[in-house]
């Protein structure tokens, strides 16, 4: 009873916060916290009582409130590029390049940890039935359960930074520096694989349909069925760690070496957008069409679903992190020099099957299916 009063009040002050931002013009910068470090990859996940929790290379993960007031710190060993993912029971999930995979608590608190053998640069996610997905540089992908105890481990042939995708049959999507793309079934067996000519660095997407799209450094992207047989690969040219994402109509998003590229779902470039070298962060979607995505320029761009523009917002630096847009429509982004910054938008993020990177506010990597 306790635990359900506290939601109550801290949903009725999300409303008041939103009410007061929604009369703040597009494009202004709400607030901006000092993360103290320059250069910061983790993308942010936002909680249903609107905190905010991402990660820096100062050896850092941060939770900051939804009015930009830093609730706490909590200190790893090395720098965090792993995007942090939020369990059904607040519970925070990211990896760390200290070869640590971390729980730790709502108060900041550490909960446990899970050692591998090398970096862990991916994003975790998080399945249906609370089981902890992630990759390490130890060419190892690991599953979990709540308590940090291993269920299973799957062995690749190179180094893991592509980050998971759960399809809604509980099959698990990633790609491997052994330059192939990988579907296990939930016990971890493999169910097939798809070999590619270049190391795949991005993680997955997977569409209303179970299409799924990922990159590969070979220089295209591509579309797979679900049974992994190829629908169609776009050659991209482009090296980067950019992941796909998608808006109502099946429309593909996706950075390149320097444009963002948006695509039908047959494969044809319909506009692209020069947004400088290299794109490696991820665009978001929300629910009125608006694309909102980061160039090497250090602008956050905010873009109609026809690539024209309609706002821009400096940043302090060039951005690599990708952006998060929150419940009542704030886009969240670090920037590369220090800053992270919680710009107005109009609109929460849209209720598709994949419109951000991680599919959704909590950074569970699992479709949105509704």
């Amino acid at each position: 009873m306790v635990r359900a009063a506290r939601w109550l009040v801290t949903g009725a002050a999300l409303a008041a916060v939103a009410a007061n931002a929604q009369a703040e013009p597009e494009g202004t910068n709400r607030w901006t916290v000092n993360l103290g470090y320059y250069h910061n990859d983790s993308s942010p996940a936002v909680a249903p009582d609107g905190t905010i929790y991402v990660g820096t290379f100062n050896q850092k993960l941060f939770a900051i409130r939804s009015n930009g007031v830093v609730q706490w710190t909590f200190r790893t060993g090395s720098e965090i590029k792993s995007s942090p993912a939020i369990g059904t029971d607040r519970t925070i999930y990211f990896g760390c390049r200290d070869r640590n995979f971390y729980a730790v608590t709502p108060a900041g608190k550490l909960k446990w940890s899970f050692t591998t053998g090398g970096w862990v640069d991916t994003s975790p996610g998080i399945a249906n039935d609370g089981t902890i997905l992630f990759g390490s540089w130890d060419q190892k992908f690991y599953a979990l359960d709540a308590d940090g105890n291993k269920k299973w481990e799957f062995a690749t042939d190179g180094p893991l930074v592509s980050s998971p995708a759960i399809g809604t049959n509980g099959t698990i999507y990633f790609g491997s520096h052994d330059k192939k793309f990988y579907a296990l079934d939930a016990a971890g067996k493999m169910k097939w694989s798809f070999a590619t000519r270049g190391p795949i660095l991005s993680s997955p997407a997977i569409g209303a349909d179970g299409t799924i799209y990922f990159t590969s450094v070979d220089g295209h992207c591509y579309a797979l069925r679900p049974d992994g047989t190829e629908l169609w690969r776009l050659r991209t040219g482009s090296i980067t760690e950019s992941s796909p994402v998608l808006d109502r109509d099946g429309v593909i998003y996706l950075g390149t070496n320097d444009k963002q590229l948006a695509l039908t779902p047959q494969g044809k470039v319909k506009w692209e957008m020069f947004t400088g070298f290299p794109g490696d962060s991820t665009a978001a979607v929300a629910e009125d069409g608006m694309i909102y995505l980061v160039s090497r320029f250090g602008l956050l761009h905010a873009v109609r679903p026809d690539g024209s523009r309609k706002w821009d917002f400096w940043i302090d630096r060039p951005a690599t992190a990708s952006p998060t847009i929150g419940a009542d429509g704030t886009v969240y982004i670090p920037g590369n020099h220090l800053y992270f910054y919680a710009v107005r938008g109009k609109a929460g993020p849209l209720r598709g099957a994949w419109p951000m990177f991680r599919a959704n506010l909590r950074h569970t990597g699992v479709v949105n299916s509704e």
